[in-house]
């Protein structure tokens, strides 16, 4: 029980950090703010230092990952494409970024609930993302 729930764990920690990675990737060409730029590459290279390292663990129990929703990631590219398109601004970012991060602390806490019999190894990756998640989303309220 123990594994498996590790590696379910971890395999939801993976898929959110390459959707979280995806959106960051989608919006940093529309962002005009150094600050806000910074952010984001900040939180991109953070999110990927976490994503190898949960890849990694993953490894060792002989599981590639799993990738995001394809419904999940369209829905993502479609919301985002639209809201940029109808306006192209640090806000719009800012508040696609939130609701993204908001959205993944709120999945990766049920995941922590849920697979609650994983390793603590795997719960601190967890742990480690709902914080950078959470201080994105804090980062961005000054473009609100």
């Amino acid at each position: 029980m123990i594994e498996e729930d590790t590696i379910k764990l971890l395999r939801e920690c993976n898929a959110g950090i390459k959707m979280g990675v995806s959106s960051i990737d989608e919006v940093l060409p529309k962002v005009k703010s150094q600050e806000l730029r910074g952010s984001l590459e900040k939180s991109r290279q953070a999110h990927g230092k976490l994503g190898d390292e949960t890849h990694a663990m993953l490894a060792r129990y002989g599981d590639e990952g799993k990738e995001p929703s394809p419904v999940a990631k369209g829905m993502s590219w479609m919301k985002t494409n639209v809201m940029l398109t109808l306006e192209e601004s640090d806000k719009t970012v800012a508040d696609l970024i939130t609701d993204g991060c908001n959205m993944g602390v709120k999945s990766l806490n049920r995941y922590l609930n849920q697979y609650e019999a994983a390793e603590e190894q795997a719960k601190d990756i967890a742990k480690r993302l709902i914080g950078l998640e959470s201080h994105l989303a804090q980062d961005m309220q000054s473009y609100l």
